[in-house]
């Protein structure tokens, strides 16, 4: 088995174009401090992205429309209570399992 050499170096272009926006964060703020607006908008990323993910799901649900409106209020009541982002998503999960579990 021959292996290509343009698909190995695509995989190793790949590889680089990934790896050099995670690494260069840790590069140009090393030993530096963020200001504190910064900050706070960093820590709302998770949450941003996490909501970003399950709106569209719940306009798109096709069974039922409150499947979606009760997971997304249950995800939006535990980030608004300060959650854990892991915690967020297994929250929804059970309040979405004990749903159907009556409905």
């Amino acid at each position: 088995m021959t292996v290509n050499k343009e698909i190995v170096l695509m995989i190793i272009g790949m590889g680089l174009v990934t790896y050099i926006p995670r690494m260069l964060p840790f590069i140009m703020f090393r030993g530096k401090e963020l200001p504190p607006f910064i900050q706070g908008i960093l820590k709302n990323v998770p949450y941003a992205t996490l909501g970003a993910l399950i709106f569209p799901a719940v306009l798109y649900i096709q069974e039922d429309i409150w499947y979606g409106i009760v997971g997304a209020a249950a995800a939006f009541a535990a980030a608004f209570l300060g959650a854990n982002v892991i915690v967020v998503v297994i929250g929804s999960i059970a309040v979405l399992s004990v749903y159907s579990f009556f409905f």
